[in-house]
């Protein structure tokens, strides 16, 4: 397949080199032209306008950061939209809400193109090293069609069901991840109050069965202040927006939502 890709950040990025490093044509848009800078050793084609680099792609990736962001760069008037032929597909890397994901599938069908939410997990080392968790909602031929792309950053792509389920895994995925952060950072703080050094116990832990991917990062990063610094906002934001499809479900706040809000309420005190 023919590969468009836009949002070359932190996670996007590597996502994007390993496509066109897989042997798919590619195509790049940013709108900050040091983005482009390191895809100079590519074969990687770069676009003027979003529209253009969807007019040279099958499949167009989004992988920017909100809502707003997804929506403006599909449907503004030189956007992924107004350039992607019936027949292409979209796939929507970001994290976002389930409902944006099924709004904007309607407007690409009325126009013969698929869309698919493909939100992901494991950051840009995964991404770089080819071994990401890939959450895909959509339909079932359209997902089989694109897969090729998806393994070449993958270790593992799952389809949930229809368009807004992987949205909906990944939500859950990281309250459970914000939550882990604060069980994480309160075993160790417990630990050093009863003489332990926290780095030991944190490594040790790690390697029994109290793990978990949320310790890992504490540990290696010695707490959570380079956690709040990069994620916080992310982080909050999909807290969020998982207390909004609890509410629609009906189900309650629960053990895992108080200890993600512990976790976001410490990085708040860290930032401040």
């Amino acid at each position: 397949m023919r590969v468009g890709f836009i949002g070359l950040g932190i996670q996007g990025g590597p996502m994007a080199r390993r496509i066109a490093e897989a042997g798919h044509p590619t195509t790049l848009w940013a709108r900050r032209a040091e983005a482009l800078e390191p895809f100079r050793d590519t074969r990687a084609a770069v676009a003027d306008s979003p529209a253009d680099l969807a007019a040279a792609s099958d499949l167009v990736c989004v992988c920017v950061v909100s809502d707003a962001d997804v929506r403006e760069i599909l449907t503004r008037p030189d956007g992924i939209l107004a350039g992607l032929r019936p027949g292409g597909v979209l796939a929507v890397h970001s994290t976002v809400h389930p409902d944006t994901c099924a709004e904007l599938a309607e407007t690409a069908a009325a126009q013969g193109v698929s869309l698919l939410d493909a939100p992901v997990s494991g950051g840009g080392p995964a991404a770089a090293a080819g071994t990401l968790l890939v959450m895909v909602g959509g339909d079932d031929a359209v997902v089989r069609r694109c897969r090729p792309v998806f393994d070449s950053y993958a270790r593992l792509v799952v389809h949930l069901g229809g368009v807004g389920t992987g949205q909906v895994a990944k939500i859950i995925n990281n309250l459970l991840f914000t939550a882990n952060l604060a069980t994480a950072v309160s075993t160790l703080r417990l630990g050093e109050s009863l003489g332990l050094d926290p780095k030991s116990l944190g490594e040790l832990i790690s390697q029994g069965t109290a793990n978990s991917f949320a310790l890992g990062r504490v540990v290696a990063g010695g707490g959570l202040d380079s956690i709040a610094k990069h994620a916080a906002g992310l982080l909050r934001k999909d807290v969020d927006l998982a207390g909004d499809l609890a509410a629609r479900a009906g189900d309650g706040d629960g053990i895992v939502f108080e200890a993600a809000r512990d976790t976001l309420s410490v990085m708040d005190r860290l930032l401040a």
